[in-house]
């Protein structure tokens, strides 16, 4: 088994039900749904949280009276004296904060006075962010996953190239978005709010009233009939990010899942993530693609980062990483795309965090592919692992029905297809004929003197505290670390064993040898 408490995930937990959630206008109106039925608490962690956010915008982009969650959620508030309503979210930096329309500041000032105790979240690291994405309904019902509340984040399925209700409140329009949330009911949501209440107490330095755990919960059928189930009596994996900081031991279970899936793969590794840029993952993946008989490797990821500074980051990065696997596949079997709207004015942007290992593995949360994710953030992503084989066939159809809705076709269809062709690639080859295409080849781009250097320094992508502010430091201690990776993999092959490197921060003053986890 892959999910080992204490090594690649926090926590296991039984969720009774379980389904992962296409784009927001679904987890938005699954996310209402239940709320509506809390009885004692609606726990909230968020990167970003704007209480303007229309949970289901009609169609001229607005909403019913009251459906606005900052306004939904003091409602429940005040009609419930015995429901606790907590938001916690991160306290972002001035820049940061000025390109999301300042929402932590109109936050504060719409829960003001309310029963609802908001909480700006500045427990980390200089530069660093709490980007966990996890919402918890009466300690039942959870969804974890890579979406924010917020009034720029809303899509369907369809990703239309324009839709009236991709509009923000000050009429401004967004473009296209993709997103993946899990959802689960059970002894793992408790889990999950056990993570929340975690957060809460360490949020401030000074004492502060605990969040309270739910007790028993009422005789309440929690789930919404209009979402179908995907699992049940499914294990699921808990794993986290955190920034070794102020006391608190360093957490990487969610890089250790990620490399213990990718080196235990036999056919399929898709990855489908905003930022793809860290030279660890590079490693581990090129590993594979130079096995003869090994993975085919699939990543979807957005054609262009949405801020400035991303941009200039993170895509220069990621060019790198894809030159690298690129230069590594010697059996053909690397394949990147970025979707776009069907008529192609738009392309969409990717900011899901999903894996896919074989039929085996199914996993979904806030953590992306790059260092910062691996140590420098939090993060908290779920992951269930097959143990039957209705689990295998689940994985398989949400598979279909994800790559399918980017090539806007019937999940049936691509199946059959990727029956027939027998790889996901090929698959999406013979099905996306299109002009102009909707999943695009994602290539890297050449880099000038300026991008070269961010890139060989990662450049605003630190992978813990020790190297935050020294990029010199980071890239040394990279270098160093795949090297080792590569040592590591030779030993594993002569041995002929499966093992797995598991890194360590990348910035330490005397870097040691990674552990080795013997699969």
């Amino acid at each position: 088994m892959l999910l080992e408490p204490g090594l690649t995930c926090w926590r296991t937990e039984r969720a009774e039900r379980a389904a992962f959630l296409l784009d927001n206008s679904t987890y938005f109106s699954a996310a209402k749904a239940v709320m509506l039925k809390a009885r004692r608490s609606i726990h909230l962690l968020g990167w970003a949280f704007d209480p303007l956010t229309h949970l289901e915008p009609d169609s001229k982009g607005g909403g019913l009276d009251g459906d606005m969650v900052g306004e939904f959620l003091k409602r429940l508030a005040c009609d419930r004296p015995n429901l606790d309503v907590r938001v916690l979210i991160w306290k972002s930096a001035l820049p940061i904060s000025a390109s999301q329309h300042f929402f932590p500041h109109r936050a504060r000032r719409c829960f003001h006075g309310s029963p609802v105790k908001f909480r700006l979240d500045a427990s980390v690291p200089m530069g660093a962010c709490h980007h966990q994405k996890v919402l918890v309904i009466d300690d039942r019902v959870a969804f974890c996953g890579g979406g924010d509340i917020s009034v720029d984040r809303w899509d369907t399925m369809k990703h239309r190239d324009t839709d009236a209700r991709r509009t923000m409140p000050w009429g401004k329009p967004h473009g296209p978005r993709h997103e993946v949330m899990a959802m689960l009911e059970g002894p793992v949501a408790k889990a999950l709010g056990d993570l929340v209440r975690d957060r809460w107490a360490g949020s401030r330095d000074e004492a502060s009233e605990a969040a309270p755990e739910s007790d028993e919960a009422p005789a309440v059928d929690y789930w919404p009939s209009h979402v179908k189930i995907d699992f049940t009596g499914v294990e699921v994996g808990i794993a986290r990010t955190e920034p070794g900081w102020k006391g608190r031991p360093e957490v990487r279970e969610a890089e250790r899942l990620h490399l213990t899936a990718i080196a235990s793969a036999r056919t399929l590794i898709y990855l489908e993530n905003q930022y793809v840029t860290s030279p660890i993952y590079a490693e581990a993946l090129a590993a594979r693609l130079a096995e003869p008989d090994g993975p085919e490797v699939v990543v979807v990821s957005t054609a262009r980062a949405p801020s400035w500074f991303d941009h200039m980051t993170m895509d220069r990065t990621r060019s790198e990483f894809l030159k690298y696997l690129q230069a590594a596949d010697k059996h053909g079997r690397f394949h990147a795309y970025c979707p776009y709207t069907k008529r192609g004015t738009n392309c969409i942007l990717v900011h899901s965090k999903v894996a896919i290992i074989d039929d085996r593995i199914l996993r979904a949360g806030s953590t992306n592919l790059n260092n910062r994710s691996a140590g420098f953030d939090t993060e908290a992503d779920v992951a269930v692992q097959a143990r039957t084989a209705a689990d295998g066939t689940a994985i398989h159809r949400f598979r279909a029905r994800l790559v399918a809705h980017y090539l806007g076709c019937p999940p049936d269809q691509f199946e059959a297809a990727f029956g027939r062709i027998g790889t996901l690639s090929g698959a999406i080859e013979a099905l996306d004929t299109a002009t102009p295409r909707r999943l695009r080849p994602l290539k890297p781009t050449p880099l000038g003197p300026v991008a070269s250097l961010i890139a060989a320094f990662h450049l605003g992508d630190p992978a813990s505290p020790a190297d935050s502010w020294r990029p010199w430091r980071r890239r040394v201690d990279i270098e160093f670390e795949r090297k080792d990776f590569l040592e590591d993999l030779r030993t594993a092959a002569r041995a002929q064993v499966i093992e797995l490197p598991l890194a360590p921060p990348p910035a330490v003053s005397q870097p040691g040898k990674p552990d080795l986890l013997v699969l």
